[in-house]
């Protein structure tokens, strides 16, 4: 991504263990490319008004021939405002003054369009440009998915890009394009470490959740009410530890500690753009004037790498063979697993669970039902065959995701110029252009679903499967599949499986749950109130 970011008074070392020779592959001055600074093919400079300007000449170029389309060709509406205070006075309204969804939803309706332009945070002085081109419909979003039109190169986290000393001076590769050449061998190593202990990951699962519901249990007996989040966490880094590298934290150096290590790294990764609920003026300062020194968090993070590289050596091994070095491999270890998956897991798991609280007691004994009924008929055991005969659970699963997924914005930037149809028009984005998506509008299209902003359970059963190439979380379409030459989410089968897990080892435990729900920074806080055990088709025991 094209970025320029103030640097901080202070030099900022990388967090580089253990020392190998210096690595060369996938790095940038700071994880900034040397690239042209291009946000539209007219120039760089910000604008007030509703398409690029033109302040700086670039070379002359034949122009490609506008995509077929037979919608009406429309001016993409929207402005940036003036340059510096048109992005900080968006920023106010996005973050204080309307919040997310309403800031992108108001400017829908003025507009009349689902695509237009706006500027995204955190503006100045972070990133030096917040202007997007935002798409906020099922049609327009999958263009974010063609690597043919869209490049993704350290646009993971939007328009601007953490310090790379966050990740030991790595791009990881989250930040790297399928046109990259370590893109290919980075994503092999992960799909790897998915793969290599797949016969642990349902005893692990069993093992370490049904400890967090003992926890919640107890702490019901004990004071009548149960915090999710804080065990929930626990169980799934410990769950991952276990798992996909052998490791009980517990047992090393790391104890305890990892959840809370992982949420000041995120922290100092995506604190730009959360709201912590902490005054204006605090956040403001805190957060999105200047970045957060990497060297406060240096010692943590070297704990989180400490544990990776001393339980990675099967993954080492294939590191070695692909050509990795055994530091940029545990880096990258490191990031998949804290910020992907357990930060995936952190986030989408209180989610879901909200949604299936809220929906009753009637969804409960039919979900219940259906999953005790196809364990009982494979043996009493959780079998990958098992969860294929429970439509209603997977569809509970989709619909989570389709509903609020945990990943709401996505970026790209434009390879070419290219034309995007929403379901009225179409309308011409320049090569140069960022792209925004926002995908809870997008999954929540009431022209693609019926009671799009319900919570429907049975949406994706018999003849709903169809709609499953509309839910978008994993960066790609639900009937597409990772690979390589995508920027698809290594682990989107391996966290739908989790999650299918979770519900599946709920409900052959409980029969109902009563929950109360608030706000947080990353997905919702959870307070189980009541949880009614198994008083049908008793528990089987695998």
């Amino acid at each position: 991504m094209s970025v320029t970011s103030i640097t901080l008074p202070c030099p900022q070392p990388h967090l580089r263990f253990p020392s190998q020779k210096k690595p060369l592959r996938s790095r940038s001055n700071l994880g900034f490319p040397s690239r042209r600074l291009i946000y539209a093919a007219d120039g760089v400079s910000s604008s007030s008004s509703s398409s690029p300007p033109s302040s700086v000449q670039l070379p002359q170029r034949i122009a490609p021939t506008p995509e077929p389309t037979k919608l009406p060709l429309r001016k993409i509406p929207g402005d940036y405002g003036p340059p510096v205070f048109g992005a900080l006075k968006d920023r106010q309204d996005y973050f204080y003054n309307q919040g997310r969804e309403e800031y992108l939803k108001s400017r829908m309706l003025r507009y009349e369009s689902t695509v237009y332009r706006t500027n995204m945070p955190p503006g100045p002085f972070i990133t030096n440009d917040s202007r997007v081109v935002v798409l906020l419909d099922g049609k327009s979003f999958p263009v974010l998915f063609d690597n043919a039109k869209v490049e993704k190169k350290d646009l993971f986290t939007g328009t601007y890009m953490p310090y790379t000393e966050l990740t030991g001076g790595y791009r990881v590769l989250s930040y790297i394009d399928p046109s990259e050449p370590d893109h290919e061998k980075l994503k092999q190593l992960i799909f790897f470490l998915l793969k290599h202990r797949r016969d642990k990951i349902l005893p692990e699962f069993h093992s370490t959740f049904s400890e967090l519901f003992q926890t919640l249990e107890k702490d019901l007996a004990a004071v009548g009410r149960a915090e999710y989040n804080a065990p929930g966490e626990q169980a799934a880094f410990n769950f991952l530890a276990r798992s996909l590298f052998g490791a009980n934290p517990v047992d090393t150096k790391l104890g305890r500690d990892a959840p809370k290590l992982i949420a000041k790294w995120i922290l100092f990764q995506l604190g730009p753009v959360l709201r912590l609920g902490l005054p204006k003026v605090v956040e403001e300062l805190l957060l999105r004037t200047v970045r957060l020194p990497p060297s406060l968090i240096k010692a943590d993070y070297r704990r989180l790498y400490d544990f990776f590289y001393q339980s990675s050596e099967a993954v080492f091994e294939e590191a070695d063979r692909l050509g990795i070095s055994r530091e940029e491999a545990c880096h990258n270890l490191l990031f998949t697993t804290c910020f992907n998956s357990f930060g995936g897991m952190k986030i989408f798991f209180p989610n879901m669970i909200k949604w299936i609280g809220r929906a009753g007691a009637n969804l409960h004994t039919q979900l219940a039902r259906e999953i005790r009924t196809a364990v009982q008929a494979n043996g009493g055991r959780i079998t990958m065959g098992a969860m294929e005969q429970m439509p209603l659970m997977k569809s509970v699963v989709h619909e989570a995701f389709r509903i609020e997924p945990p990943v709401p914005v996505q970026y790209g930037r434009a390879k070419k110029d290219l034309v995007v149809e929403s379901h009225d028009a179409a309308f011409e984005i320049k090569e140069g252009e960022m792209i925004c998506g926002f995908q809870p509008f997008a999954t929540r299209d009431p022209k693609i679903f019926d009671r799009a902003d319900e919570f429907v359970p049975d949406r994706f059963t018999g003849d709903g499967e169809r709609l499953l190439k509309h839910v978008l979380w994993s960066n790609g379409p639900e009937t597409q599949s990772p690979t390589v030459q995508n920027k698809q989410c290594a682990g989107k089968d391996f966290i739908v499986f989790i999650s299918r897990l979770l519900v599946v080892e709920f409900f052959l435990r409980y029969d109902s749950f009563d929950i109360e729900v608030a706000n947080s920074p990353l997905g919702a806080a959870i307070t189980v109130t009541s949880l009614k055990k198994a008083s049908f088709q008793e528990e089987t025991k695998k």
